[in-house]
């Protein structure tokens, strides 16, 4: 889904109507609440269990925060220190239907965080010459791409990784039972986006879309002649050991190993749905991985001390562009946040119906993710989210 500029890129693969105007009730926030007050504590890893420093106490009352006053069901964390020491948090209940407890260091659906890695393969690519970032997306899919406004040999490969092509979103224009229970092959996502016109000329502006990395992934599999998903798991996922990170196969709605529950409330007064499975297929390049919060600190850690690209490459990664007046910049797949205590943190982000995602590393190995197991729908959740992030990495 489209970004809003508060928050930065939204990765819900479906459009939930503009502004985040929908409550959570305060009779579902209370039980929320009230099934939490038994997993509100922080777990320390053995390198971390003599660390006792005020920022695991602020670290758990945000997410406290979270559960107790914005009725998110869970909210998990995984903290690493600029030392290399890593606390795990926890608040909440892993499921509202058996009150079972979150289990620590549990996989999620990390949304739009996949951008990340399908940029990284992309720059990869770049770095082996066999991708031009500004070579025409007619060069590697001549006549795919064409529809109202829209023209393929006008749109660069840098412009779909920056959001900057003008290319309409395609997810506002699956519902939520297709995006439950449907299968997409990427042409068909493709398709649902050019029946729309362009919303801006190529270059013109920044704006969100999914169709962007739909297009990069349809690239790297033309390029490679490889599946996405094979090309994500060799370069990225076993090149730097993360081990419970996975792109599920074709209709497999599960999650493999121990997590929380996702639920999703659409419309805003309606109950809480379990969506923990889905058919995560209308995310694909955009939005389908499967990953744990320490991985994702993994994951971008690795990548912004350059074990995964080449420094010319990872430079034009953190090349940005500011996304309004938000304080946030995109580069390509990368974002980069102001902190209270000064300096930026490097990561992206995500949701897709049933979690939310967000975090990201500094310039000196300090590193965070936090999710909850629903979107946000109050612009206080919203911050409590980012202030979460921002406590962690200030301390």
């Amino acid at each position: 889904m489209r970004a809003r500029t508060q928050q930065g890129p939204r990765s819900s693969i479906r459009q939930q109507g503009g502004r985040r105007r929908r409550t959570v009730s305060a009779a579902a926030s209370m039980a929320i609440g009230v099934m939490a007050l038994a997993a509100l504590t922080p777990l320390a890893s053995s390198a971390s269990a003599a660390v006792a420093t005020a920022r695991p106490d602020t670290v758990q009352q945000a997410l406290n925060t979270l559960v107790r006053d914005d009725g998110m069901p869970a909210a998990t964390a995984s903290v690493k220190d600029r030392n290399g020491h890593t606390r795990t948090y926890t608040a909440g209940v892993g499921d509202l239907a058996t009150g079972s407890k979150v289990p620590r260091g549990g996989q999620v659906r990390i949304g739009s965080n996949t951008k990340a890695f399908t940029a990284v393969v992309v720059l990869q690519l770049v770095g082996e010459g066999k991708i031009d970032l500004g070579a025409d997306v007619d060069t590697y899919l001549p006549g795919l791409v064409r529809g109202k406004g829209i023209d393929g040999r006008r749109i660069t490969v840098r412009q779909l990784l920056q959001h900057t092509s003008g290319l309409p979103e395609y997810g506002a224009y699956i519902d939520d039972d297709e995006l439950r229970n449907r299968y997409f092959e990427p042409r068909e996502l493709l398709d649902i986006a050019l029946q729309h016109k362009a919303d801006a000329a190529p270059g013109e502006k920044w704006g969100y879309s999914n169709t962007n990395y739909l297009l990069a992934g349809l690239i790297v599999q033309k390029v490679t002649g490889r599946p996405l998903a094979e090309e994500i798991d060799r370069r990225i996922i076993k090149r730097v050991g993360l081990r419970h990170t996975y792109f599920p196969t074709p209709g497999d709605k599960t999650i493999r190993e121990p997590h929380p529950q996702g639920y999703h409330r659409n419309p805003a007064d309606g109950p809480l749905r379990d969506f923990t499975e889905i058919d995560p297929s209308a995310g694909w390049a955009a939005g389908q991985l499967i990953s744990t919060d320490s991985d994702l600190n993994r994951f971008f850690g690795a990548l912004l001390a350059g074990r995964l690209l080449p420094a010319a490459q990872l430079a034009e990664m953190r090349t940005t562009v500011p996304v309004g007046d938000s304080g946030m910049r995109y580069g390509l797949g990368l974002t980069s946040r102001p902190l209270s205590c000064g300096g930026v943190y490097w990561g992206h982000g995500g949701d897709i119906p049933g979690y939310e995602t967000r975090g990201g590393v500094t310039e000196d190995g300090r590193a965070v993710n936090v999710t909850v197991t629903s979107i946000p729908t109050e612009e206080a959740a919203v911050q409590h989210v980012k202030d979460a992030v921002d406590r962690a990495l200030c301390g």
